[in-house]
């Protein structure tokens, strides 16, 4: 029989010892060379290495979501650009769309009516700029409704203002330019003017029961206070007090007289 292989690892022995005591196992790697086995060491490099896997994944994640970012970020700038790269162009329009605008508003109806060349010709105006809005349109170009509307700084240039107490404050009550947008964005601001002096926007009217009230409650009687004199119920009359009755006791007042009390109990 083959003599057995003592065991390697006794109390006391080394890694180097145990190694080449047990052919095929090395432990020299993961706690040095001629070190004893220590579950202590093997821990504290268990919790370094758990950190340093905590760590990379840390940074793993930001590298992750920083890229995500950088993707999204790139994705809207190009749809942006995709949107919005013809609006030099469109910008371009606009004085075109202007004067077909301004020409058919110097035609008189009139005129037009007596003059069937002259119809023509504005007909033909009128449908040239009806195509020119219908093209800029399908592109995401669209005109500003401004005539009655709020003040909106976003969408208008008040070049002045008009008294006009029929209206809101700060409602549109003149366009001299019309405005437009490019998907949701503003191209170019409407001109207006807006008015002065009306009611604040979303100010409920006076009526005239309000302000009834509040002429009643203005007025010289109600500051003084009620009248001691009803109108309805005729003149009250007040009890006469006697001049010496601030200095008679309760129990000498005189029987009959005003104000005087009749002790009951005798």
């Amino acid at each position: 029989m083959e003599p057995q292989h003592e065991d390697a690892r006794q109390p006391g022995a080394t890694t180097a010892e145990a190694g080449a005591a047990a052919p095929g196992i090395d432990v020299t790697d993961a706690v040095g060379a001629g070190e004893p086995v220590d579950a202590t060491v093997l821990a504290e490099r268990l919790i370094a290495a758990e950190a340093e896997v905590a760590r990379l994944k840390d940074e793993y994640l930001r590298a992750l979501a920083e890229t995500e970012n950088v993707r999204r970020r790139a994705q809207r700038d190009r749809q942006e650009a995709g949107q919005y790269a013809i609006s030099g162009f469109a910008r371009g329009l606009l004085p075109v769309a202007d004067n077909l605008r301004r020409a058919i508003g110097s035609v008189d109806a009139e005129a037009r009516a007596r003059d069937t060349a002259l119809d023509a010709l504005t007909s033909g105006v009128e449908m040239t700029e009806k195509d020119l809005l219908t093209v800029l349109e399908r592109h995401g170009v669209k005109r500003i409704e401004a005539d009655g509307q709020p003040f909106d700084p976003h969408l208008h240039e008040a070049l002045f203002e008009l008294p006009n107490e029929s209206v809101p404050h700060g409602t549109v009550v003149q366009v001299l330019e019309d405005g437009y947008t490019l998907h949701e964005r503003t191209l170019r601001p409407a001109r207006v003017g807006i008015a002065r002096g009306g009611p604040k926007p979303g100010a409920q009217p006076a009526t005239d029961a309000s302000v009834a009230a509040d002429a009643a409650s203005n007025s010289p009687e109600s500051a003084e206070g009620p009248s001691p004199i009803a109108e309805d119920d005729g003149v009250i009359e007040f009890r006469q007090r006697q001049p010496d009755a601030a200095y008679r006791k309760p129990g000498d007042s005189r029987p009959g007289t005003p104000g005087s009390r009749v002790d009951e109990t005798h």
